[in-house]
């Protein structure tokens, strides 16, 4: 069990300052946010009927109330086998802080904790696609997750990665992986409202001509980050089922479809 603590920081596509305190809460509680700093102080679910949208993060809200970028957080409560949390959070995006979950698994990571075991598995294969992208659940006796990327640039081009729980700790092989973005974007997404937050301290940039701020943590680190983005989204189904999850070019808007599949598949 995790002991109740904060963190601070800017939010990635807002720009604006927030403070998310997590606290334990009793079994069957699940994952949820509270918005403190609205009235009443609205909860929202960290399950699928909460998401809202999925552009370049994933933002749940119930009525009126909303949270985004939800993704790196619940990819380490999930990893770090914490399945009821309540987190509070003064702002509407919660923050990025240096652009990987490695800082949250500081916190939540005891040695002993670790994947959420899973009390099911996937029977027959599921798979959602849009265009070339696409995020397949596939039956297997192990949990693994592979994810392909592939960007024109130099410096990242095609990237596949693998990784398996029971080899390695989420802590070690993910957590670290920062989130990436390209430099010749930045310029459009911030006049479209987006990525506000976003600096050289909290993401990995990439221009044509290489790296804007390196050293990287792991030579393939933008795939790697994808599988943190990807266990995140799948943790919206409480329990993660155990299966060989298959993504390539995928988005936040496929994972959501395929937990939606999944949820379908398994009523």
């Amino acid at each position: 069990m995790f002991k109740s603590f904060q963190l601070t920081g800017v939010g990635l596509h807002s720009g604006k300052v927030s403070t998310a305190k997590l606290f334990p809460e009793e079994k069957g509680k699940g994952r949820y946010f509270v918005r403190v700093d609205l009235p009443d102080m609205p909860s929202i679910p960290a399950t699928i009927d909460s998401v809202d949208t999925t552009l370049l993060s994933t933002e749940l809200a119930v009525g009126e109330a909303k949270v985004r970028t939800v993704e790196h957080l619940l990819s380490s409560l999930c990893a770090c086998g914490v399945d009821d949390v309540r987190i509070e959070i003064d702002g509407a995006e919660v923050p990025l802080l240096d652009g990987s979950a490695q800082l949250w698994c500081d916190r939540l990571y005891t040695g002993e904790n670790n994947f959420s075991a899973s009390n099911y598995s996937i029977s027959e294969p599921i798979w959602v696609r849009k265009n070339d992208g696409f995020v397949a659940a596939l039956p297997a006796e192990k949990m693994s997750f592979s994810y392909g990327i592939d960007f024109p640039y130099q410096v990242i081009q095609n990237q596949w990665f693998t990784w398996y729980p029971d080899r390695e700790t989420f802590v070690s092989a993910i957590a670290p992986a920062r989130t990436f973005g390209f430099a010749e974007q930045i310029e459009y997404l911030q006049s479209q409202g987006l990525i506000k937050g976003g600096n050289l301290s909290n993401a990995l940039v990439c221009s044509h001509d290489g790296w804007v701020n390196p050293p990287l943590r792991f030579s393939n680190e933008p795939v790697r980050h994808k599988i943190l983005d990807l266990i995140g989204d799948l943790s919206l189904l409480a329990t993660i089922p155990t299966a060989h999850y298959l993504a390539y070019k995928a988005s936040h808007e496929l994972h959501t479809q395929l937990v939606r599949e999944i949820i379908k598949h398994n009523s």
